[in-house]
């Protein structure tokens, strides 16, 4: 699969504002996992998203505007340090303005937390990328996605969330996961994004699987960029296949520049988000990656 950078990306109108290229609402954070929201955040930013806000509970809040500086961070209701459900109303009034929610990163499962996760899927009508503890959460109730009201939903599970959507084993999985990831995106009416080696993308219908990545990106983090690249291209206009298609694509290719100058064994996270203008530029002159 090799892919050229989609025609919203090329180039920029001279009069032009932060509003033209889309809002992101990354949702996540709990004690120690601050780093993920951050990540998440960045990665949006950095593939072009206009504006990114972060909602994180409210004794992480100061925490997490040490680390964002080009994100905004909304200080939300939270039950010990966790998310609460008691947070929804809140959530719930940004979302006039916002074009994308970044859903799950380093969130933590507590029965609060879940349910204000599910609530979020089940009853915001905004394009949505779930991941992490979105996922998890999502485990416990799959009929949330029969009952959504978002038609426009990426799922970006590794293959053990995967196994928790499905109740398969990750041998199992294996066997046929080409298969397995085109019927349960057309299953549940959304796009899937299976990561890993040669990773999947499906919308039900067409199957496509990456080639670009390499074994140093199995980092900490590393989904979290992810996330955040396909919802700033989704914020800036892209449909749900090319998003998750180019994302990971993007993802990927610049987690391939870094290793050359880093090699696979130091690389980390953040390497990916800071090697993606590289990435960008190249693909944008039409340059292969391999």
């Amino acid at each position: 699969m090799n892919m050229k950078l989609p025609k919203q990306l090329l180039k920029r109108k001279p009069n032009t504002h932060k509003g033209d290229y889309g809002y992101v609402f990354v949702l996540g954070g709990s004690p120690g996992l601050t780093g993920a929201v951050t990540l998440c955040a960045n990665a949006a930013l950095r593939m072009g998203a206009g504006l990114v806000k972060t909602g994180v509970p409210e004794s992480l809040s100061n925490v997490l505007a040490m680390k964002v500086t080009e994100a905004t961070v909304l200080a939300l209701k939270e039950d010990r340090g966790y998310l609460s459900l008691q947070a929804f109303e809140q959530i719930l009034s940004l979302m006039e303005r916002i074009d994308v929610i970044a859903l799950g990163a380093g969130a933590y499962q507590t029965p609060s937390s879940r349910s204000l996760l599910l609530k979020v899927i089940k009853e915001i009508d905004k394009p949505m990328v779930i991941d992490a503890d979105g996922l998890n959460a999502l485990s416990t109730d799959l009929n949330v996605l029969k009952e959504r009201k978002s038609k426009n939903i990426i799922l970006t599970p590794h293959m053990v969330e995967f196994s928790r959507l499905t109740k398969l084993t990750v041998a199992e999985i294996e066997s046929k996961r080409k298969e397995l990831v085109k019927e349960f995106a057309f299953k549940y009416n959304l796009t899937l994004v299976l990561k890993g080696h040669r990773t999947l993308i499906s919308d039900g219908k067409k199957l496509f699987e990456n080639n670009t990545g390499n074994p140093g990106m199995a980092t900490a983090g590393s989904g979290d960029v992810l996330t955040g690249i396909i919802a700033g291209l989704m914020a800036q206009g892209l449909d749900l296949l090319t998003a998750a298609r180019f994302g990971a694509y993007a993802h990927g290719y610049s987690g391939d520049l870094a290793a050359k100058d880093k090699t696979e064994t130091c690389l980390i996270a953040s390497d990916i988000i800071e090697y993606l203008p590289k990435a960008i530029k190249s693909l944008a002159v039409n340059k292969s990656p391999r």
